[in-house]
């Protein structure tokens, strides 16, 4: 197994859109590109840490690679703007991709630039290619958040048209279904 972090604004949302992919074994919600030890997510949401909500994928390289991850990041979230996605604002819910080696770094940096070359977005890319910190898992409530309550309006109304469009895009590389 290896490991990759990132942020995309609400975890909820990136949680759920990892989830559903072969290859990824797990996904962990929490806190990562911050300063200080365990934030507790009241702390987080009010700007007090430095933290973005974050996702920590597990994932089988054999069956999915760190760049098709990095892929389905940057085209299920906007890249483009800074410190928001949708109605969520602020430092916590900026985008970004939190290395874990120089290759990561490398895949990172090579394929945002590819995007802002291709003119793949109207805008620059905002999302920042950083040193992974400590990752802190959020609270349980937060972990599988999508699954435990898909008919909650945030879900239905943010998360489901993501889910869409990742299905959409890479429907080749989603597993069972019933996830």
């Amino acid at each position: 197994m290896e490991e990759a972090i990132f942020a995309g604004g609400c975890f909820w949302c990136t949680e759920a859109v990892f989830q559903k992919l072969k290859g990824v074994e797990k996904v962990v919600s929490g806190f990562c590109g911050g300063h200080i030890k365990n934030p507790p997510y009241r702390e987080v949401v009010q700007g007090r840490t430095g933290h973005a909500e974050s996702i920590l994928v597990s994932y089988d390289p054999e069956t999915i690679d760190y760049l098709t991850l990095l892929k389905i990041h940057m085209a299920t979230h906007d890249p483009t703007t800074l410190n928001r996605q949708g109605y969520d604002v602020g430092e916590h819910y900026r985008s970004a991709v939190f290395y874990l080696d120089e290759n990561q770094k490398q895949i990172a940096e090579n394929y945002i630039e590819q995007l802002n070359n291709d003119g793949t977005y109207p805008d620059p890319i905002v999302t920042k290619v950083e040193p992974a910190t400590d990752f802190y898992p959020a609270e349980d409530y937060h972990q599988d958040y999508y699954k435990n309550n898909r008919e909650q309006g945030y879900c239905q109304v943010i998360i489901d048209p993501k889910i869409r469009k990742l299905k959409n895009q890479y429907s080749t590389l989603l597993a069972d279904e019933n996830n």
